[in-house]
């Protein structure tokens, strides 16, 4: 999740959630009543919703277009829920809220995409780093001696000793 996302309080002009926006090269402000999260408005929001209605973004407040109800996750919650929670909702931001409902940040579909990324690369590497753990049966591709403990190294499988000399030079 990022920190401090943008927010921005209900009775504000939309002009000035535009400002914030571009302000801090987001996409969304998260809206704000007392302080606690109701609604998000988007470039969505407002392109769809005061733009293509050639309404004055300085004359129409942020409530009136924002996006409600808003869909929040807890701080505790993994990726993987944020994931699933934005699949069933169909929301691509989710603020993150602590227990006591208040926004401390906010994850996006770019942000999972990018640990996805992440992950995956780490788990080839693990795969890799398994493939070349496995014990097998059979003759040391170096030496030709058989052995019960032969392990992949550098795409050949090795006894004990061969791997010992591969690792020392």
């Amino acid at each position: 999740m990022r920190r401090n996302p943008t927010t921005i309080q209900i009775d504000e002009a939309v002009a000035r959630a535009a400002i914030a926006m571009c302000r801090d090269e987001v996409g969304s402000c998260i809206v704000l009543r007392d302080n606690l999260p109701v609604g998000i408005v988007t470039e969505e929001d407002i392109n769809c919703k005061v733009v293509a209605k050639d309404l004055k973004p300085g004359a129409v407040r942020v409530g009136e277009v924002m996006s409600t109800p808003l869909i929040t996750i807890r701080s505790e919650k993994t990726v993987r829920d944020a994931a699933h929670m934005m699949i069933k909702n169909h929301v691509r931001r989710l603020p993150v809220v602590d227990e006591k409902n208040r926004v401390i940040g906010i994850v996006t579909v770019r942000d999972i995409l990018t640990v996805s990324t992440e992950i995956n690369e780490l788990m080839i590497d693990l795969v890799e780093i398994n493939r070349m753990e496995e014990v097998e049966v059979g003759m040391c591709s170096r030496c030709g001696t058989m052995s019960d403990d032969l392990r992949r190294l550098d795409n050949v499988m090795l006894c004990p000793s061969c791997r010992e000399e591969e690792l020392l030079q």
